[in-house]
């Protein structure tokens, strides 16, 4: 069977830091076409990670959109460009008959997902969110745990990403709000997404928006910014100053932590390896064997309108209701 021709739209810190490094791996999956407004650089400005033609020297280099999604060849076209142009190059792509994924904020606001959910639906597309936060380490730990029943009934859950000094602060300036910008559209959609999948559509929402500037703690990320690449083995092993600390009930995988006459298990927990690679397998198993996208719009799409009804809760100083 043939590889899945991919297209991305953009070339810039997105796609070269949180898409190609866990898409090169799948093998299935070809990269075979941009879009990049930019000329090629000359021969004398021609150094690695300054175009996708000194990059990826064998892809096809569009400049116009027309072209791009006017090539029959291209099966997925994956969306890498600033939050307020996503829902319009998901539209073009899905009107074109492209499968696509898109970064997050998939959408501004829920009525334009909704809008993107009925297109791909009425043309049987996959759409996909990069919800690819479903695959770090810590929460793929949490879920495995979940599953055990080492956590009991869970009735309140901390979400949150913790480093100093992220590189990105200074893009964070704007003084008023606008759909599908600030933190909330950025990292949020991903705490969102893991609250969502955890626990469902919640009943109501009360929020209290504050600026708190941090960045994620997924070891994926650090070690593709220190230049580690998939090929290494440490590739998404977290090191064990950094296991989370477990305490339950029953017995588990690191027996000699538990405890006989308690029968309590406590101690650092295995967190399990990080695997941003899973989420373009899921593309390519939904788009070549028809499996389901475990990752699909309509999660997301709950997601935008939490974010929604935090902000109405956080303006009103009330608890809204789901609606």
């Amino acid at each position: 069977m043939s590889q899945i021709k991919v297209g991305f739209v953009g070339y810039g810190n997105s796609a070269k830091t949180y898409h190609l490094p866990y898409l090169l791996p799948v093998k299935e999956l070809e990269v075979y076409a941009f879009l990049q407004r930019s000329a090629a650089p000359s021969a004398e400005d021609a150094k690695p990670g300054s175009h996708c033609t000194v990059d990826f020297p064998k892809a096809r280099h569009y400049r116009s959109a027309n072209d791009f999604f006017a090539d029959p060849a291209i099966e997925v076209v994956i969306v890498t460009t600033h939050t307020d142009t996503h829902a319009k190059f998901a539209r073009l792509a899905l009107e074109a008959g492209k499968h696509v994924v898109v970064e997050k904020p998939f959408t501004s606001t829920s009525e334009e997902a909704d809008a993107l959910i009925a297109l791909a639906t009425d043309k049987k597309l996959l759409l996909s969110p990069y919800q690819n936060r479903r695959w770090d380490g810590e929460f793929r730990t949490l879920q495995h745990l979940n599953q055990k029943d080492a956590l009991g009934t869970i009735t309140e859950a901390e979400i949150y990403y913790d480093i100093d000094n992220p590189p990105w602060i200074h893009l964070l300036s704007a003084k008023d709000y606008t759909p599908g910008a600030g933190m909330l559209f950025g990292l949020g959609s991903h705490t969102l997404d893991q609250a969502l999948v955890l626990s469902g559509r919640p009943k109501s929402v009360t929020a209290f928006l504050k600026v708190l500037r941090g960045i994620d703690n997924d070891i994926q990320e650090r070690q593709t910014l220190s230049g580690m690449t998939y090929e290494d083995p440490k590739f998404g092993v977290n090191p064990e100053d950094e296991y989370g600390i477990l305490t339950t009930y029953g017995q588990f995988d690191n027996s000699q932590i538990y405890d006989e006459a308690s029968r309590k298990y406590a101690g650092r927990y295995p967190t399990l390896n990080g695997y941003n690679q899973g989420y373009y397998e899921m593309v390519a198993n939904s788009v070549r064997r028809g499996k389901p996208l475990e990752v699909d719009a309509k999660t997301s799409r709950d997601g935008i309108r939490l974010m929604e009804l935090a902000r109405e809760s956080h303006n009103k100083g009330a608890t809204i209701q789901w609606s």
